[in-house]
């Protein structure tokens, strides 16, 4: 293995922080920096992290699905949010609101465009996996398994 067993265990140990802070950054951006974009990045470069530290299919097998399954689930989240909108009869990728009560949560403000930045945060996590492993597809060897 190229990097030291003190990097393998950070890696280990940092990938489920940086996890948690991209669905914080998800949630934020609405109103302060933040969004499906920054939370996608963040997301994606904790399986990178992963995959230089354990190796690319380690990374693989942690993530559970294909990157390209996550682009295609990106954009039919993002195009459903335009399509509420439409189902509506207002204009596409209008952000529709509903006040939601939940017992433990409280009042939550929730809207359409939480789904087209879930659907943002996918693609962007999806791309960037994507071309990650494709490039060590190619170039073997370049972090060992």
């Amino acid at each position: 293995m190229i990097f030291s067993l003190v990097f393998r265990v950070a890696a280990r140990l940092l990938v489920p922080v940086l996890l948690v802070f991209s669905v914080f950054m998800l949630l934020r951006g609405h109103n302060h920096p933040g969004g499906g974009f920054v939370g996608g990045l963040v997301a994606a470069s904790a399986f990178v992290l992963y995959a230089l530290a354990a190796g690319v299919h380690n990374a693989q097998t942690i993530l559970r699905t294909d990157p390209r399954t996550l682009l295609g689930a990106g954009l039919a989240f993002a195009y459903g949010a335009g399509l509420l909108a439409l189902a509506t009869e207002t204009a596409f990728l209008k952000g529709l609101w509903l006040d939601v009560h939940l017992p433990l949560l409280g009042d939550l403000h929730l809207g359409s465009t939480l789904l087209f930045d879930i659907g943002v945060m996918l693609v962007v996590v999806g791309t960037v996996l994507l071309m990650i492993f494709s490039v060590e597809d190619r170039l073997p060897g370049l972090v060992e398994d």
